[in-house]
């Protein structure tokens, strides 16, 4: 009998994105910055239908840091207006397409309608199952541990929680990413290479790949490049070179 061939190496089931360098492409072409974050809205609508087709199950995207804050009002509200463009333009379509919508990070501060557009986007999307879509908005990884950490802290006055049972799990469990897997792939654009106070936690043993691409001009070959390199990786959580895969790698957030 012929030999059978080897298994296919696994596609990342959930990657993550900072999706950098839209003021540095809107620089080069002597447009406002505002207009790079337009184009980057085309970036991230390509990388979805993309991510989709290449059987990824969940991406997030850091659209808005808690850092943003300190950028020119004009620039910040550009962004605040992008996030409304996004989902007016694209909701029907990703309902229809079966993305369920979450946004992580500090909702305390935002705007009345932008609370609106995210409660309308995550439920109008509840129900869908097919591919999961997070958008990091006003979201820090310090700043989410922070939230955790507080939370346990009052469940423990309260006398709802015993210390001694804090572990990983527990604080997974008490993250804003609580219904999701931990990233097996995290992408950076632009060519830089750190990670901006994004998914600390989360991305504990996840691969890291980053291109040179600007945001604006990512699309489809590119994901497909950076999925390759991560297959050509070998992911051994802190395990011995050699042991099997379901030997090493961590129980799985449920969807």
């Amino acid at each position: 009998m012929p030999a059978s061939l080897p298994a296919a190496p696994p596609v990342p089931r959930h990657i993550a994105v900072i999706m950098d360098g839209n003021g540095r492409w809107a620089q080069s072409r002597n447009r406002p910055r505002a207009f790079g974050h337009r184009a980057g809205v085309e970036a991230l609508r390509r990388t979805v239908e993309a991510a989709a087709d290449l059987d990824v199950r969940f991406l997030t995207v850091f659209g808005f840091s808690t850092e943003n804050w300190r950028r020119p009002a004009a620039e910040v509200e550009a962004l605040f207006d992008l996030m409304r463009l996004y989902v007016d333009r694209d909701l029907d379509r990703l309902i229809a397409d079966g993305v369920r919508v979450r946004i992580i990070g500090e909702r305390a501060g935002l705007s009345a309608d932008i609370l609106a557009l995210i409660e309308r986007a995550e439920r109008r999307t509840a129900s869908n199952s097919k591919f999961g879509l997070t958008i990091a908005f006003n979201y820090g990884g310090q700043a989410e541990l922070v939230r955790a950490a507080r939370s346990l802290a009052e469940a423990a006055l309260a006398g709802t929680l015993d210390p001694a049972n804090i572990d990983t799990a527990l604080i997974a469990r008490s993250l804003d990413t609580r219904d999701l897997p931990d990233p097996d792939l995290v992408i950076r654009t632009s060519g830089e290479q750190r990670m901006s106070n994004f998914l600390l936690w989360q991305a504990a043993y996840s691969e890291l790949v980053f291109l040179d691409v600007l945001w604006p001009d990512f699309g489809r070959t590119h994901l497909e490049a950076a999925i390759a390199e991560y297959q050509r990786r070998d992911r051994r959580f802190g395990a011995a070179e050699g042991q099997t895969r379901h030997e090493i790698v961590p129980e799985e957030a449920s969807e």
